[in-house]
């Protein structure tokens, strides 16, 4: 196409009736151009972005992803991808993809899922291609899977001992509820409020419960603070609690502390005295170390004690 365009206009370039012809090539570049183009079959597309549709499930429980936009016909064809870091097909080839295969099964153009699973969360989208008089249409219609998950057990921190007149912090974290639990905790079966004022069977008021992170701190925590606690983590669909713990609070022992300083100024005290006591009998002077070494060495012996034994005669 482009080499008869080049010829055309190299013969209307050189002809003196430039105008004319001029036109002449602009109707040709037009005419090699367009009819191509209108020979390709026709697609027109519709995306409407507000009615998109945010659809909440809990979780192992059945869900509908509802195609809205398309009519349905014979010669329509559907696909369904899940959007993401990388989109995956759900529905391709008139056939389900991946594990939503054993779980799923469609419904015209809407997709049922008999298990979902907190993974199934994430947006969607539907994609139809329908033929017409005027060419393809294209329609595709978004979709927010939101799956609720309830609490599992969740995790308690509680100290088994602790001195009493300090500060100690009992903590509790889920790490699975959708949407994020709130806490709260429990001494001896008894609910622990947020406000210690409101609650007339707890004597200490020292305490605060925090209810988003779920930890429980006393300011100043005393013997009657000593029980057993658990904590409580609860959502829109479910709720679940950890083991009782034991928390043991103990006075600080100050007449056992006055014992052991004395028992440690008297082991003192008499080693003290063993020194001086030596030193005073001169165990440790320098004059009684060489007597008795001097003491100690073997006296030679004497010419006249040497004695010829009879091996010596000859």
């Amino acid at each position: 196409m482009w080499t008869s365009l080049r010829a055309h206009y190299s013969a209307y370039h050189t002809n003196p009736n430039e105008d004319m012809h001029s036109h002449r090539f602009i109707n040709i570049v037009a005419k090699n151009i367009l009819d191509p183009m209108e020979q390709c079959p026709k697609a027109f597309g519709l995306s409407d972005p507000k009615d998109h549709q945010v659809i909440t499930a809990i979780e192992y429980q059945e869900v509908i992803l509802t195609c809205k936009f398309p009519r349905k016909t014979p010669a329509s064809r559907l696909e369904w991808k899940k959007l993401g870091q990388s989109v995956s097909f759900v529905y391709y080839g008139q056939d389900l993809r991946g594990d939503f295969k054993d779980r799923a099964q469609m419904m015209d153009f809407s997709i049922r899922i008999k298990n979902v699973t907190r993974n199934d969360a994430g947006k969607y989208r539907c994609e139809v291609s329908t033929p017409t008089n005027e060419g393809q249409r294209l329609e595709e219609n978004t979709v927010t899977l939101e799956v609720l998950v309830a609490p599992g057990v969740p995790t308690c921190e509680v100290p088994s001992s602790v001195l009493s007149g300090t500060v100690v912090e009992l903590r509790c974290q889920d790490k699975e509820g959708n949407p994020a639990p709130t806490y709260t905790w429990f001494k001896d079966g008894t609910r622990l409020f947020g406000n210690p004022k409101l609650d007339a069977q707890i004597t200490n008021s020292s305490y605060t419960v925090n209810t988003k992170s779920g930890t429980l701190q006393f300011n100043t925590v005393s013997k009657l603070d000593s029980g057993e606690y658990y904590c409580e983590a609860r959502n829109s669909v479910g709720f679940r609690r950890c083991r009782e713990k034991r928390m043991q609070v103990d006075d600080l022992n100050v007449s056992g502390i006055i014992a052991a300083v004395v028992v440690v100024a008297l082991v003192v005290s008499i080693c003290g005295l063993g020194v001086c006591y030596a030193q005073r009998k001169g165990y440790f002077s320098k004059g009684t170390y060489q007597k008795s070494n001097s003491a100690s060495k073997a006296t030679p012996m004497g010419q006249n004690d040497f004695k010829h034994s009879k091996s010596f005669i000859i």
